[in-house]
C-alpha cells in the first residue's frame, strides 16, 4: 500500500518547524480535544527520545518516525518516513493506523498553517464501529470531487455542507467546511480504519470536525448533529443473556 505521507505546505520551512516544535502550535494539528492531547504531544514530539536537526529540516519523533522539511516553489514539503516495523513491538497491530493518522495530522498541519495560522480549532471526534461497510460511503462522500474541486452535499447527518475538497487517498476524505468556521472554512476528515484481527475485527471510522471562532450554539448544532446520527445508525449492542 502506501499513501504517500507528504503535503506541500504554503508557508516557510521556519513557520512548519515552529508548528512542530511548540507545543500549543501542535495541539492545532495534531489530533483532536482530548483529556490526553497534552501528554501524547508531549510525549511524541518532546521526550528525551526525540532528535532535532542543527539546521531544523529534520526532526525524528518518539518511535524514530522522521519528519522532513524541503523548500519547494510553492512553499514547504513536508514529508514522514515511518521507522522500520518492529513486529515484536505491542504497536506492530497499529503499523498501518499510525501511518494513517500521520496522513490525517499532515493534512490537519497543512489546513492549520494556510487557512488559520493564528486561529485555535475547536474539534469534534467521531469514532463509528465497522461491520456495514465504509463510513465514508455511508456519509456519502465516496464521490467527492478531485482535489481542489468545489462541493455541495447534504449530509445524512441533516447538515447541508459546502467548500472545496482539501484531500482525497485510498482510506480518506477531507473536505473544507465553510460552515465551521466563522471566518474561512472548518475542516472535516472521514478515514476509514482497516480491520485489525483480534484487536478491531470489524475495522471502523473515525470522523474529525476542526471548526474555527464558532460560537457555542454553532459548536454544539455540529456536535449534536453527528452524536445524533451514530446513535441512530450505530446503536449500542445490547446482548441479552
Amino acid at each position: 500500500m502506501t499513501n504517500n505521507l507528504s503535503v506541500v505546505i504554503n508557508a516557510d520551512a521556519q513557520q512548519v518547524w515552529t508548528s512542530l516544535r511548540e507545543p500549543s502550535l501542535v495541539a492545532q494539528w495534531h489530533g483532536w480535544e482530548a483529556d490526553e492531547l497534552g501528554d501524547e504531544i508531549n510525549q511524541i514530539y518532546f521526550s528525551t527520545a526525540v532528535v532535532e536537526s542543527p539546521d531544523h529540516t529534520s526532526l525524528t519523533v518518539n518511535g524514530g518516525d522522521v519528519f522532513e522539511l524541503t523548500p519547494v516553489s510553492g512553499g514547504t514539503e513536508v514529508r514522514v518516513t515511518r521507522a522500520a516495523l518492529d513486529h515484536d513491538s505491542e504497536w506492530a497491530a497499529w503499523d498501518e493506523d499510525i501511518t494513517q493518522g500521520w496522513l490525517t495530522f499532515l493534512h490537519q498541519l497543512r489546513f492549520a498553517l494556510e487557512r488559520h495560522p493564528h486561529g485555535h480549532r475547536r474539534t469534534h471526534f467521531v469514532s463509528l464501529p465497522g461491520g456495514s461497510g465504509s463510513g465514508i460511503q455511508k456519509l456519502g462522500l465516496a464521490d467527492v470531487p478531485a482535489p481542489g474541486e468545489e462541493y455541495s452535499l447534504t449530509l445524512p447527518t441533516g447538515e447541508a455542507i459546502s467548500g472545496k475538497v482539501w484531500f482525497r487517498s485510498n482510506h480518506q476524505v477531507g473536505l473544507t467546511v465553510h460552515s465551521y468556521a466563522e471566518h474561512g472554512d472548518g475542516l472535516l476528515i472521514v478515514a476509514d480504519q482497516p480491520v485489525i484481527p483480534e484487536k478491531r475485527p470489524d475495522g471502523g471510522t473515525i470522523v474529525i470536525a476542526s471548526t474555527y471562532d464558532l460560537g457555542a450554539a454553532s459548536l454544539e448544532s455540529i456536535r449534536s448533529h453527528w452524536d445524533g446520527w451514530k446513535a441512530e445508525n450505530y446503536p449500542t449492542e445490547v446482548h441479552s443473556h
